[in-house]
């Protein structure tokens, strides 16, 4: 059985936010089509995306957060928190995961719909140099992202 492909989307508008992230200096979205996305709660696909990684891509992005991006993460593991990231709401259809550092405000939406899942991320840039920073970090979210979801998708077929 073949994983459906991640794909960069729009972001929806149903996951766009209101208050500080409204004017997010990035934003970006990636999904995974799924015949079963509803198999999993967004919470739960948001913990398998990030906490079932294999042990040395949950280091690399562990390290990439809070030394690179400066973030503040909670502990882990937690029912609070996804891999250090604050569980700031959770509902039916969505997740939210939010950290921070001097440098960015981050947000991680995890959308479960009836066609898929959609991963949507904001940043909002504190100080000049985190454009600079971000733009480092970039490349790393684009392949990071996909490869984990799909990960996530095939590990529920798996099981």
């Amino acid at each position: 059985m073949t994983t459906p492909r991640v794909r960069r989307v729009e972001v929806p508008q149903a996951a766009r936010p209101a208050g500080e992230f409204a004017t997010a200096d990035y934003a970006s979205a990636f999904e995974l089509p799924s015949r079963q996305p509803r198999s999993r709660t967004p919470e739960q696909w948001a913990r398998a995306t990030f906490e079932d990684a294999p042990p040395a891509v949950r280091w690399i992005l562990l390290r990439g957060w809070t030394l690179v991006l400066g973030l503040r993460m909670g502990p882990r593991p937690s029912p609070e928190h996804v891999l250090g990231w604050l569980v700031s709401e959770s509902g039916s259809g969505s997740v939210t995961l939010e950290a921070r550092s001097p440098l960015v405000a981050t947000r991680n939406v995890v959308v479960v719909n009836g066609s898929g899942v959609v991963w949507v991320t904001f940043v909002r840039f504190n100080r000049p140099v985190s454009r600079l920073v971000w733009a480092a970090a970039a490349p790393v979210h684009h392949l990071a992202v996909p490869y984990l979801l799909g990960r996530a998708d095939r590990s529920r077929t798996a099981a």
